[in-house]
């Protein structure tokens, strides 16, 4: 449940109502200086900065810089305030502070990118997103997590202008492909005449060698692709127990790397069908194979394409790390 209080009526009319939801049901507060405190219980409350500052009072009033260990120490007081499980400080384009009560260990969320479009709307956007994560049953940090991000997506753009239908679109100039567009990202490099190249494997628990084969994979091209197992494809290559993270953790993790322009998750036991959809003009594996040893070679071989086999870096593997692993906590 989402509540907006601008203190004209509505939600004072049904306090006693909101209070009893909050023993049930999640329940997101948005509070306003003209409106009344939060129900106790609530799961998140998420005044801005200026709000939570003036709901403090004249209590915390030593602290007079931006901090984030400010902000929250602000949220915590007002949690301990309201009976709030948490409070989110938002901060416009750094971000949030998610604070509990009694609780020196705070959690801050910056902001993915800093946008300087109208941040009005932002703030019922992250309430909202907030909202839905806690009703799918996420926690305080994942619902502002996310709610941090869709806030700053709306920013970015265009908040509230970009919906007003009688408004013209922006004007907008050309752009760079996504980076997770794979086939966009082929195209744009293709018409400049670059060399796309692509990388697969497991890349279960990513370590220093993946990471020197990939980087060294961008090297040979343009641009690089990696091609993921999904997880019933590990699952079928190396047994039960495998992969330790998700295909959405993987791919997530590889996308971060800056040697990494875009990921495509692959469903069967080699990325062939993949590879004739995307059709790279390298195809680059790593670890002790030879070329002729690859069935992807073949299919490159179609088109006209090279294959490239790099090492990885010496005494670094995902079987070793989870042996380790496994041999500290036995």
């Amino acid at each position: 449940m989402l509540v907006a209080d601008y203190g004209q009526g509505v939600a004072a009319a049904v306090r006693d109502l909101l209070g009893e939801a909050a023993r049930r049901v999640p329940v997101v507060w948005d509070p306003h200086p003209r409106g009344l405190p939060p129900v106790p219980g609530a799961r998140l409350v998420t005044p801005n900065e200026r709000e939570a500052k003036l709901f403090c009072g004249g209590a915390l009033s030593d602290l007079d810089d931006d901090s984030p260990h400010t902000h929250s120490r602000r949220g915590a007081l007002l949690a301990e305030r309201w009976g709030a499980a948490s409070v989110a400080v938002t901060l416009g384009g750094r971000g949030a502070v998610l604070a509990r009560a009694h609780c020196d260990d705070p959690l801050y969320v910056p902001a993915a990118a800093g946008h300087d479009g109208d941040p009005c709307g932002a703030g019922d956007c992250f309430a909202a997103t907030a909202a839905t994560v806690l009703a799918d049953g996420g926690l305080p940090s994942d619902a502002v997590g996310r709610a941090t991000e869709a806030a700053t997506c709306f920013v970015g753009d265009g908040g509230l202008a970009a919906l007003a239908p009688w408004r013209e679109p922006p004007r907008v100039t050309a752009a760079p492909p996504p980076a997770g567009d794979a086939r966009t990202l082929i195209e744009a490099v293709r018409s400049r005449g670059g060399t796309v190249v692509a990388a697969g494997g497991c890349f279960d628990l990513l370590h220093a060698g993946h990471v020197q084969f990939l980087e060294n994979a961008r090297r040979t091209g343009d641009c690089l692709i990696v091609c993921v197992n999904s997880d019933a494809s590990v699952r079928r290559l190396k047994g039960r127990g495998r992969p330790f993270n998700t295909a959405a953790d993987r791919i997530r993790v590889l996308s971060g790397l800056g040697c990494v322009d875009a990921v495509v998750e692959f469903d069967e036991d080699t990325p062939e069908a993949l590879l004739r959809r995307l059709r790279p003009d390298v195809w680059v594996k790593g670890g002790d194979y030879s070329v002729r040893d690859l069935p992807e070679a073949a299919a490159l071989r179609e088109w006209g394409g090279q294959t490239l086999v790099l090492p990885y870096l010496d005494g670094r593997s995902t079987t070793e790390l989870a042996r380790r692993a496994a041999y500290v906590t036995s």
